[in-house]
């Protein structure tokens, strides 16, 4: 998990409290905002599993608190639906100009209702995915009709939503109530997702149908069936964002991956902008190496020593494993660890001389089985044994020539 602290200014310059979850191996190739639900933060666990997931397929996804709510600055009581759609504009505002531009919004509940007013107003969105969405944005005063009248009379009540009171005053009833969300869907002109589930007892599904209908393609609806309105169930949001991620990329562009053709066994690719970050194709198998942030990379793959031991580990496993399979030994599972670093040669003559040190890589074997100790002895012999352990340790030449294209 790459997760970043981040914080920016509303229109009222008060300071909004987020979260940014970037890729752990790449530079994301869109950014995402996520909108949470009415009274809800950044922090419900659906909005976190959805974003990891999104991440996980090369999104930066940047969650945050409405004014008032969770970490941000503000007082909720102050605040109304039109004040969450200008949130998201000064969200979007700020990733383009400290990262990029969004091109996908995301909305659960009446987020999804401020996502798809906040996207018609942003010209850098190209879709929208909204989850379990009222559509109509004044759908939420029901979980106010208890305290309606004193709303009214009073100018403001304290009411009790999920446990937590809030004080709702009369402008937020006038302001949502003003608010036609399908008339923005009648001229929307972005890809849109619709996710809802039918056992949804909070908002009910016929929204959704609401909604498809009223919009312009393209346009999809995903049926989130036995998913209860806050998403309360870890795997259920995981899969809510794997689909967003995968119907986005019919919308938004993603730069292709670097297709290294060769005719050798192992290539790599390193742009200038890309610092140490390179593309490597090994065989029929895409990586990245990388060098650790303390030593100027990304760390978003393993470094060139790194792949260097993993190679001698992983040819030791193997190579055991096969010896001890030809002796039919029982042996369950076989474990090496390696490390690489400078040391001075066992049979060191003058170690006191920094100059003497060489290339050692550390390697510890772990056995699991029923073997006995001559087993265990004879098996750390053919450790030594292994093809690239074999390479290491002898005389090797790197033969270099210009290739032209």
């Amino acid at each position: 998990m790459n997760l970043n602290k981040v914080s920016f200014q509303n229109k009222n310059d008060e300071n909004l409290a987020g979260r940014l979850e970037l890729p752990l191996d790449r530079h994301p190739h869109n950014f995402v905002i996520f909108a949470h639900c009415f009274t809800c933060n950044k922090n419900l666990i659906a909005v976190k599993n959805i974003s990891r997931a999104l991440a996980a397929e090369g999104f930066g996804v940047l969650r945050f608190d409405f004014t008032g709510l969770g970490e941000s600055e503000g007082d909720f009581e102050n605040t109304n639906f039109s004040g969450n759609v200008d949130d998201l504009i000064a969200a979007a505002a700020f990733l383009e100009k400290e990262f990029s531009a969004p091109t996908l919004l995301i909305g659960h509940s009446l987020g999804g209702a401020a996502a798809i007013f906040a996207a018609s107003k942003l010209p850098s969105i190209k879709a929208v995915a909204v989850i379990n969405t009222p559509s109509d944005p004044s759908h939420v005063t029901n979980m106010l009709r208890s305290n309606r009248e004193e709303i009214t009379q009073n100018g403001k009540a304290l009411v009790n939503l999920g446990g937590r009171e809030f004080t709702i005053k009369k402008q937020f009833l006038e302001d949502i109530e003003s608010k036609s969300l399908l008339n923005v869907v009648r001229d929307f002109k972005k890809a849109l997702l619709i996710l809802h589930s039918p056992q949804d007892t909070t908002v009910g599904i016929h929204h959704a149908e609401e909604i498809y209908k009223n919009a312009h393609h393209p346009k999809s609806f995903i049926s989130l069936n036995g998913v209860d309105h806050l998403i309360s169930n870890k795997e259920d949001s995981k899969y809510i964002g794997s689909v967003i991620a995968g119907w986005a990329t019919h919308y938004v562009e993603i730069n292709e991956e670097v297709n290294l053709s060769t005719k050798r066994s192992v290539a790599a690719s390193l742009d200038a902008e890309d610092g140490y970050s390179t593309n490597l194709k090994l065989g029929n198998h895409y990586l990245v190496a990388d060098e650790p942030e303390t030593f100027g990379g990304n760390n978003f793959g393993p470094s060139p020593y790194e792949f260097l031991s993993a190679g001698l580990a992983s040819c030791t496993v193997m190579t055991i494993q096969m010896y001890a399979k030809r002796k039919k030994w029982d042996l369950k599972n076989v474990e090496v660890h390696v490390n690489y670093n400078k040391d001075h040669a066992l049979d060191c003559e003058n170690c006191e001389d920094s100059a003497s040190k060489i290339d050692t890589f550390l390697r510890e074997i772990y056995f699991e089985g029923n073997l006995d100790e001559k087993q265990k002895k004879r098996l750390l012999e053919i450790a030594d044994k292994c093809p690239v352990h074999r390479t290491l340790i002898t005389k090797t030449q790197v033969v270099t020539s210009l290739l032209e294209r």
